[in-house]
């Protein structure tokens, strides 16, 4: 399974009034790990940035001047997120952006070319209805640290997305969460965690047992009740 966490930062809110995007970020999941392969790009929207917007990201026309058109790395952007599920959070205001740039070179829709596209702002907002649901209250919510993040940019936000994602899609706070594969069922239903092929077994010696044994015997007697797995 490939997935795209995908981020963008603009000129302004609204691509109908001209707003265009500045910088795009996007990070690679495969079978819920980080590959390592990203995608990030500056980009220079050829008109003024809003104060407003300015204030979030602190990217300045200036400072774009010399980087590329969207129209330069549009066949990258393309190729990097072609048949993958794109994540994004608060999708419709990305993608009426993405969209918007790619209506602009007479190009299909952005959002025809990801297999699904998910928007965490909706799922977090099921998950904890009527909190707080931004990227910062997600990440305190999950101790994601972000410290590090004074202004907004894509790739680094995109980094804290996928951080968030895996914890609000983990299930339970598990450390074997990522091995278990949910399409597997075993008796009653029960699912079952396949383990890795590498892993190495130590067998616990007839002492260890032993051990074991006067431990469990031990808290029955100061439970004074039958412990569960005498049952």
């Amino acid at each position: 399974m490939r997935q795209i966490i995908l981020d963008t930062e603009t000129t302004g809110l609204n691509p109908a009034t001209g707003d265009r995007i500045i910088e795009v970020g996007c990070i690679e999941l495969i079978n819920r790990r980080q590959t390592g392969k990203t995608l990030h790009h500056y980009i220079n929207p050829e008109r003024d940035i809003a104060e407003g917007a300015f204030a979030v990201h602190g990217l300045s026309r200036e400072f774009l001047s010399d980087k590329p058109l969207f129209a330069q790395i549009v066949d990258e952007l393309t190729e990097f997120i072609a048949g993958a599920e794109v994540i994004i959070h608060n999708a419709p205001f990305d993608l009426s952006f993405l969209n918007n740039e790619y209506a602009l070179l007479k190009r299909p829709s952005f959002s025809e070319l990801a297999a699904k596209i998910t928007d965490t702002l909706v799922d977090a907002r099921r998950m904890f209805p009527g909190k707080r649901n931004s990227l910062d209250a997600l990440c305190e919510r999950f101790a994601v640290s972000n410290e590090h993040r004074t202004l907004h940019g894509a790739l680094l936000d995109a980094q804290l997305l996928a951080e968030v994602y895996l914890a609000m899609t983990r299930g339970q706070d598990d450390l074997t969460i990522d091995l278990i594969d949910y399409s597997v069922t075993g008796k009653d239903g029960l699912t079952k965690a396949p383990l890795p092929s590498d892993l190495i077994y130590f067998k616990a010696s007839e002492l260890d047992c032993a051990e074991h044994e006067k431990v469990l015997q031990a808290i029955e007697k100061a439970s004074k009740k039958t412990p569960i797995w005498g049952l």
